[in-house]
């Protein structure tokens, strides 16, 4: 069975509640100041309630730098991905990155009823990834060598 997305945020530092947005009107220049002061590579841009966008600093390097434009007067609408792809928290790891691989892309916004909850990145998901096998490895070495297996209860 494959872990959820509320798993994935649930095991983030925060439990996966922080979601660093930015307005559309702001520009490009300060979306690349608070993703470099948060560690993140990206930002929900959010209009009020609704997510408007996602802004990456990929957008930044193909949008921004390779044609010559300004970050500062550059606003984050304007270089922004409007049709934002996401997932719910009982959609499981492995859909996000099929659905990531497919659309060459690093990070899903996560919506729980509508509402934005999260945001998953490709980072988050190999992290899950290498855990489970990880834990896999403990559980073959486990049965090789003739002590009791593990079960994911078991260890808490």
């Amino acid at each position: 069975m494959s872990v959820t997305v509320a798993q994935v945020l649930a095991a983030k530092p925060d439990g996966g509640h922080t979601v660093h947005t930015i307005g559309p009107d702001r520009t490009v220049l300060e979306a690349l100041d608070l993703m470099a002061v948060k560690g993140i590579g990206a930002l929900v841009v959010m209009a009020g309630l609704r997510i408007a966008g996602i802004v990456t600093e990929r957008d930044y390097a193909r949008k921004v730098e390779l044609c010559h434009r300004s970050a500062a007067t550059t606003r984050v609408e304007e270089i922004m991905t409007a049709r934002v792809r996401y997932v719910e928290p009982t959609q499981t790891a492995d859909e996000c990155m099929a659905l990531m691989t497919e659309h060459r892309m690093r990070h899903l916004p996560v919506l729980d009823a509508g509402r934005l909850s999260g945001i998953v990145s490709i980072g988050d998901l190999l992290k899950q990834q290498i855990a489970d096998q990880q834990f896999t490895i403990e559980q073959l070495e486990h049965y090789i060598h003739g002590g009791p297996s593990l079960s994911r209860r078991a260890q808490g």
